[in-house]
């Protein structure tokens, strides 16, 4: 299948102009001025006053539902094809969360291939909030090794519900997840839910003093749950390490708000991201540990929040979707393929209106939506 976007500003992320973009298949293959006569019959799209900008990147979404902390019938759903494509995500990473034992990592399988089947890019992280960790292959490291799917592993810390590993046991955890993905030629990351726990960052910070593990290789996520978390992880990217900031978060700072202050500080763009921990529950406590309430998050917070930091917190374009497109692929060591608007790179990307509504979305070369109508939904989403 051949696709020709005309007239489009493109955004790469960076600025580049007006441009034709020609998709061959899955791939980008040409961008130029202008692009005519071409041998063969192709789909063409109208740019002519929209963006076209890399899809977005989800790296936290619990596709297979998430929660259950209020009992059985509060776990969340499973995410539906059309929620990622009516948010513009073309990539995701799925995962577990509190729930490994009636959530499974093999269900998770599962439906990161479903994903990929049904035409976007899905990933996924082994592991969930417990430890020893449910796996597939026996061991973590393994499924990261011989899974092709697999980046990385995902633990708990600093938080009521996680394991409560010691120091040692978490330098362990991520050397053997690092060495997993040289093996494999993969990020071998280790993705952390931080929670409130007053302890926060300290274990990291202590296992990296103690250890020669790089910084890299710990991936703390929800970082802008709490005041004093977020005041370590402005640290902690100053140390040369990736923090994630998650969208939703009620009552704290929004990450465009956590980003335009560490650009005021200086911290380096490039280790920041953002992501939606869609499908997953959010869940409010009281002191001595009582559920007060629980819901599901959404995916479609990803987009929201990107219209609200240039709209909003008059964040440039070209740089506020680095925290969602290139700087994701980055961290995930996808970044030749992924998050990028380049000759060569998967045609993954998105139209979006003047004031940054989406209108059409491309996912491995496929139009899954065209002038704000989902064209793609998933396999059993218009079932009887």
């Amino acid at each position: 299948m051949m696709l020709l976007i005309k007239n489009a500003e493109v955004y790469a992320p960076e600025y580049v102009g007006r441009k034709d973009v020609l998709v061959c298949g899955e791939k980008i293959e040409c961008i130029a001025d202008e692009i005519d006569r071409l041998p063969v019959a192709c789909h063409i799209l109208n740019g002519k006053g929209l963006k076209l900008v890399p899809g977005l990147i989800d790296q936290h979404v619990h596709v297979t539902g998430g929660g259950g902390e209020g009992g059985f019938h509060t776990r969340t759903p499973e995410l539906q094809l059309s929620e990622l494509i009516s948010s513009g995500i073309t990539t995701v990473v799925g995962l577990l969360g509190t729930d490994g034992t009636t959530r499974s990592v093999e269900n998770l399988y599962a439906k990161t291939a479903a994903l990929n089947e049904e035409g976007v890019t899905a990933y996924m992280l082994t592991g969930a909030y417990g430890y020893p960790s449910p796996t597939i292959t026996g061991a973590a490291d393994k499924d990261v090794i011989f899974i092709e799917s697999v980046l990385g592993m995902k633990l708990a810390i600093s938080d009521h519900r996680s394991p409560h590993v010691t120091i040692e046991e978490l330098i362990q955890i991520a050397s053997k997840i690092r060495v997993a993905g040289m093996l494999s030629r993969k990020p071998g990351i280790l993705v952390l839910h931080m929670g409130d726990a007053r302890s926060g960052l300290t274990p990291v910070i202590e296992a990296i003093e103690r250890s020669s593990v790089p910084i890299r290789t710990f991936r703390p996520t929800h970082v802008n749950r709490n005041a004093d978390l977020l005041e370590a992880g402005y640290e902690f990217v100053g140390k040369g390490g990736y923090i994630d900031f998650t969208c939703g978060m009620e009552g704290q700072p929004s990450p465009g708000e956590c980003i335009v202050e560490a650009r005021r500080r200086g911290l380096a763009k490039e280790l920041m991201t953002v992501s939606s921990d869609g499908h997953g529950s959010w869940s409010n406590y009281a002191q001595d540990g009582t559920l007060l309430e629980i819901g599901v998050s959404k995916v479609d917070s990803m987009l929201q929040e990107l219209q609200k930091m240039v709209k909003e917190l008059s964040v440039p374009l070209e740089e506020a979707l680095l925290y969602f497109t290139s700087n994701v692929a980055e961290a995930m060591d996808i970044g030749n393929r992924k998050g990028h608007i380049r000759e060569g790179a998967d045609a993954d990307m998105i139209l979006l209106d003047a004031d940054l509504n989406l209108d059409t979305v491309i996912a491995k070369g496929q139009v899954m939506m065209e002038d704000k109508r989902i064209k793609k939904f998933g396999t059993y989403e218009h079932s009887k």
